[in-house]
């Protein structure tokens, strides 16, 4: 009260103060004496102003408060004001001297505690749901054989080494990283981005489409999974064309973003495992339906030929052999039968002939020599036909040949086909490296040791060697020279 500046009307009477004076006095005593505070409440009539500022109100069940935050203070708030949060809030406390009314200047704000967290996300979880972004028939199938991987993380950490192990084991495919933030106010944008870009990629531009899409992110508590819960990042993932698998924290943690993606993984490395078939699996798979398709080929091919042996149908040779040597005879007899034939005709002709008047006797020359020309057409013919049934014969053996010949190929290609599969053995062998200078280590029960991780200092081993097996001790302290011995007079210099 000692900043005012009374006007006294009389001796007798209080001081007079003008408005403006009050007001300022208080403004000056409320900040000396709230300079800093620290307050909870429930946030309520959230208003942005068109020049950055936002107004709002904090209340409990008791009373009310205003509250602004200036412009240069949103960007750095942990969260951004929403109807019915309820955060805690610090800043100064200060007047409104146009309005005589008090308020708060918030300088930071951060969230009241995990039940408001939860029923922030429970809300907006029921909201989403209500909108069918949950819904298993929008799901995407992920593709059984990607051939681009598309990942969205952050570039540093074990996330994004989990992954890429995972995959150059299981399936050596192309792996495209978007680096993003994924802890903080702008890891939800940077997200959100990063998915639209993928989506937006076309199917033959320079930068290959990803097949299927992992978010992936290590674990945390729940403020620092709390941007997976953001709206336009779900919104986001759900209408994305491309497959998404989600593998955000732990396999206890969840988020938003879990059920709006197409999968959810339980960690990181889950998430390659999902996204990845295993290429020695397909291998296996494939010689297994090769072996498979030869057993039924096999099986075929002998059912046959047991029907075709129970038939006891003749052979070829045994069809073709009595009517082969019948054609032969008939063959034979057909040229003297065939002269015959002309003679017996030929005498028949004259002894008719010489019946006629002596005026006629040149008509049988004539016809003798129109039959004998009709006989050679018809011998002439038969020998065609002859000579059309040795060549249909020698076809026959020509086709033996090729049957032959046939058969020769298809051993040829069934000994090749077993060289590939004893080459595939021998590439198998576990002993294989062991000719090149490798070793296997054995524990003392005989089990395989995989990892150095898995032996214990001290532990008695077994290495096997190409030709032989030897035995080891982990981490053996090397043993110790021995002294030279002294003479028994000399001293000892030291």
């Amino acid at each position: 009260m000692s900043d005012l500046a009374p006007t006294p009307d009389d001796a007798g009477n209080a001081p007079a103060y003008s408005v403006s004076e009050l007001a300022f006095a208080l403004k000056k005593t409320l900040e000396t004496a709230y300079g800093f505070v620290r307050l909870r409440g429930e946030i309520s009539k959230v208003t942005r102003h068109g020049n950055g500022h936002i107004y709002l109100d904090l209340k409990d069940e008791n009373a009310s408060i205003n509250g602004v935050v200036w412009k240069g203070s949103v960007r750095g708030l942990k969260v951004q004001p929403s109807q019915g949060l309820e955060v805690v809030v610090t800043g100064r406390i200060t007047t409104f001297a146009p309005r005589s009314s008090y308020q708060i200047v918030i300088e930071t704000m951060e969230h009241a505690g995990v039940g408001a967290l939860l029923a922030q996300l429970e809300r907006l979880k029921e909201q989403l749901k209500a909108e069918g972004l949950f819904d298993a028939d929008r799901k995407k199938p992920l593709p059984s054989t990607p051939q681009v991987v598309g990942v969205v993380t952050s570039p540093t950490g074990a996330v994004i080494r989990d992954i890429l192990h995972r995959i150059r084991d299981r399936w050596p495919t192309r792996v495209i990283v978007w680096p993003v933030v994924v802890q903080g106010q702008d890891a939800a944008a940077q997200v959100a981005a990063a998915v639209r870009g993928f989506n937006a990629l076309p199917p033959d531009g320079p930068v290959p489409r990803p097949d299927v899409l992992i978010v992936a992110r290590g674990g945390g508590s729940i403020e620092d999974l709390w941007p997976f819960n953001d709206e336009a990042l779900a919104r986001v993932v759900a209408a994305g064309d491309i497959p998404l698998i989600s593998a955000v924290g732990h396999e206890t943690d969840t988020t938003l973003i879990d059920y709006v993606s197409d999968r959810r993984a339980p960690t990181p490395t889950a998430a390659a495992e999902i996204a990845t078939p295993v290429l020695a699996d397909l291998k296996a798979a494939v010689l297994d339906s090769e072996r498979r398709m030869n057993r039924c080929l096999q099986h075929a091919l002998e059912t046959r030929r047991s029907r075709l042996a129970a038939a006891r149908l003749p052979r070829p040779s045994e069809l073709l052999g009595p009517r082969t040597q019948r054609f032969d005879l008939a063959s034979g007899r057909l040229a003297a039968a065939l002269e015959r034939n002309v003679a017996v005709h030929e005498h028949a002709f004259a002894r008719i002939g010489g019946r006629f008047a002596p005026a006629l006797l040149d008509r049988p020359q004539r016809l003798k020599a129109e039959r004998l020309a009709e006989l050679s057409a018809r011998l002439a013919a038969a020998a065609a036909r002859a000579a059309d049934t040795a060549e249909r014969r020698s076809r026959l053996a020509d086709l033996s040949a090729r049957m032959h010949r046939a058969i020769d190929h298809r051993l040829k290609r069934e000994g090749e086909r077993l060289a590939r599969i004893e080459q595939l053995r021998a590439s198998l062998n576990p002993d294989g490296p062991l000719d090149r200078g490798f070793a296997r280590v054995h524990h003392a029960d005989g089990r395989l040791a995989r990892r150095g991780a898995d032996l214990q200092a001290g532990e008695e081993i077994r290495l096997v060697f190409a030709d032989k097996a030897r035995k080891a001790i982990v981490d053996g302290a090397a043993r110790p020279k021995p002294r030279p011995a002294t003479g028994g007079t000399q001293g000892d210099l030291f």
